[in-house]
């Protein structure tokens, strides 16, 4: 019992569940539990840019040979670029060959308000882009810092500081992940308050559409890469089902995205590799965000009854190949990034998105849970690919997970059979 309860898996899967049932039968107090979803990402979020920094700065000081920096971070952006497309063409074809667009009659349709998007398109610039991503421009200080600091003959008293600091991050780290299944609670609790179930059933064709997708990708394409390096994406998974849980509960990757990080390195993935590619992925390698506009672009074409010709359809992918890059960058992101689409191409009407607004929040766990997947992944391949990868390390840590399943699976039988013998009583 006591390794049941400690569990924080079974926590955050309870936390998401309680706040599911509280936004079905009580909205409104549901709709203001929001703050508590927030607060947990937004203190999340104060470790994301220092673990980032001491992590990549670390790693490319102990890796020595700057050539191999240059080269992992090549790679790396060719991965990402090869496999979004992946991602862009297997979205395209599934909505082409499912059609969840057709049928859907409008005028009963809940719409919403898109002129913020839509005002929005035309301000997008690469300068902007790198200004407003943070992320980057720490992982462009990381990368200089550890460059020089590897030349450097003093660096052993610097490393000896950093060391120090990032050991102390990932301990406050581990504090707040404690309160996990409170921000899981309160980000569940406020999307079924405030969009609730019904809202999902004249787009379900869509919703189920845009999951299954998702799920093709993760175990089609993902799980290819994986088999490469003869790794189980199921075993992948269960490793990290704390980070998807939390993912699904807040509606955002960044939430786990420290805990990732950590559980990657512990995985076996060595220090530099994770801290170059996890960054860079959250701006670059956005699978499921690329999945969902590549979906979105074919569903509105077939809600209006517009004919894309092969050649259209060859623009939707080129422009979103591009368009998607920015979309970790861009407030209201995904939206930005669909409507300077649809005006690039100029057939479909750029109002069909107040169709997608009243679920987008129900498709954006889908998105996030496959991004951090995605993420995982392309750090796993380059780690192998670099030699970069401790084998042992990747044995232990999914032994490990099964041995936590078991015991919870033999408390939980334990608990069951007690309850049941009482009932007897």
């Amino acid at each position: 019992m006591k390794k049941l309860f400690t569990n924080l898996t079974f926590w955050v899967l309870t936390a998401i569940t309680a706040g599911a049932l509280l936004g079905h039968y009580d909205p409104e107090t549901a709709v203001k539990m929001d703050v508590l979803g927030k607060g947990f990402i937004s203190i999340v979020k104060i470790f994301i840019n220092p673990i980032i920094f001491l992590t990549i700065t670390l790693g490319i000081i102990g890796m020595g040979d700057l050539k191999k920096v240059g080269k992992v971070g090549a790679k790396a952006l060719l991965y990402f670029e090869i496999v979004t497309t992946m991602a862009l063409i297997v979205g395209v074809l599934v909505a082409n060959i499912i059609r969840p667009g057709d049928g859907v009659v409008t005028a009963n349709l809940q719409k919403g308000d898109i002129s913020v998007y839509a005002n929005k398109v035309h301000d997008f610039s690469w300068l902007k882009f790198f200004l407003d991503n943070v992320t980057l421009q720490v992982l462009l200080v990381s990368l200089i810092l550890g460059t020089v600091l590897s030349k450097y003959s003093g660096k052993d008293v610097v490393i000896k500081w950093l060391s120090f600091a990032s050991k102390y991050v990932f301990k406050a780290l581990h504090i707040v992940m404690i309160f996990a299944p409170i921000g899981a609670f309160g980000g569940m609790a406020f999307t079924i308050g405030k969009y609730g179930i019904h809202t999902l059933l004249p787009l379900a064709k869509l919703m189920g559409t845009v999951y299954m997708t998702m799920a093709i990708f993760i175990f089609g394409v993902l799980g290819l890469i994986l088999r490469t390096y003869k790794i189980s994406i199921l075993a992948y998974l269960k490793y990290i089902r704390e980070e998807l849980l939390i993912v699904l509960g807040t509606s955002s990757s960044e939430a786990a995205l420290p805990s990732i990080m950590e559980k990657l390195e512990r995985m076996g993935c060595s220090k530099p590799v994770v801290g170059l590619v996890i960054p860079a992925g959250y701006s670059f390698n956005l699978d499921g965000t690329t999945i969902y506009l590549s979906m979105a672009t074919i569903f509105l074409a077939q809600v209006f009854n517009v004919h894309l010709t092969i050649g259209q359809i060859l623009s939707v992918i080129g422009i979103l190949m591009v368009t998607s890059k920015g979309a970790a960058g861009v407030t209201g992101s995904g939206f930005v990034v669909l409507a300077s689409t649809l005006t690039a191409i100029k057939v479909i009407p750029l109002e069909g998105l107040a169709l997608l607004l009243g679920v987008d929040r129900f498709m954006s766990e889908a998105r996030a849970i496959t991004n951090i997947i995605g993420n995982g992944v392309a750090t796993i391949w380059l780690a192998n690919n670099e030699k970069e990868f401790d084998r042992d390390k990747m044995v232990l840590a999914f032994a490990n997970v099964r041995e936590t399943e078991s015991i919870i699976t033999d408390n939980l039988r334990d608990v069951t059979q007690q309850e049941s013998t009482k009932g007897f009583d």
